[in-house]
């Protein structure tokens, strides 16, 4: 199969991780909380969609834009993962630059609309409310940097194990888009009231300047912790496997040599 140009690859994943911004940030912005007068006990009504409610906007973000552009990009739509990948050798080094930056610019453009978007109803507050990671008094439920930092280097870990794991050819042929967004769904759930969640440096850089509020300050934690747990999974995937496919090779398919060398 040939391998698309670059500059289809840099289109698709800035077009991905626009998507995974816009729609996972912007239901938490938007939906997470939403209440509407409830006439007969004149009390509001909670519609909105809660932890629960984002942590999936997030998985069917990764997951629809999976299968609309995997095939072109290899839907990394994460600075962590590339670099991962990387590690894996699944992925050339000389490359990893150029992803980054795609992964940024669509991030970044997708923060900007949802702060124009954010703006356009009286009263509200854009700033700290625009679905940034913290730690300490910027966490959601207070947690401190260093319980931050751990739980997203675990979580981006294992987030990368399972892309490693799912796009290999033994795995069942067509399912692992499904996998790592069910895979981000649960990582959500877990780390939503930690940090907001990260586990991707470009889904944090796309909203915290926006945001403000000490996010900016913050920022840094969110592109250590995850590149470290992703550079772990990424170094560690063949001694967990067995599998020893550290040779750049990006397809999924596993040479039986591999395997007799790992044993």
């Amino acid at each position: 199969m040939r391998t698309p140009v670059l500059s289809s690859r840099l289109g698709a994943e800035a077009l991905g991780t626009f998507w995974l911004v816009f729609g996972g940030c912007g239901s938490a912005v938007f939906a997470a909380k939403f209440l509407t007068p409830d006439v007969p006990s004149g009390q509001s009504v909670q519609l909105g969609i809660g932890f629960l409610g984002v942590a999936l906007a997030f998985g069917l973000t990764v997951m629809t834009m999976a299968y609309a552009v995997g095939h072109v990009s290899g839907a990394h739509f994460n600075p962590a993962v590339t670099i991962g990948v990387a590690v894996a050798k699944r992925f050339p080094w000389k490359e990893v630059p150029a992803y980054v930056v795609a992964q940024l610019v669509g991030g970044l453009v997708a923060g900007l609309a949802l702060w124009g978007i954010a703006r356009g109803v009286k009263g509200f507050e854009v700033t700290g409310h625009l679905a940034a990671n913290g730690y300490g008094e910027h966490s959601p439920g207070g947690y401190t940097l260093v319980a931050v930092l751990v739980a997203e280097a675990i979580l981006t870990a294992f987030f990368l194990y399972i892309i490693l794991g799912s796009t290999d050819e033994r795995a069942p042929v067509g399912f692992a888009p499904i996998a790592i967004g069910l895979g981000l769904t649960l990582i959500h759930l877990v780390s939503i009231p930690i940090s907001n969640t990260s586990v991707n440096p470009a889904r944090s850089t796309a909203v915290a300047f926006f945001n403000g509020n000490g996010a900016p300050g913050q920022l840094w934690a969110f592109w250590v912790a995850p590149i470290v747990g992703a550079a772990i999974a990424g170094a560690t995937y063949h001694l967990v496997t067995g599998i020893d496919r550290r040779d750049e090779d990006i397809t999924g398919m596993v040479d039986p040599e591999d395997t007799r060398a790992a044993t």
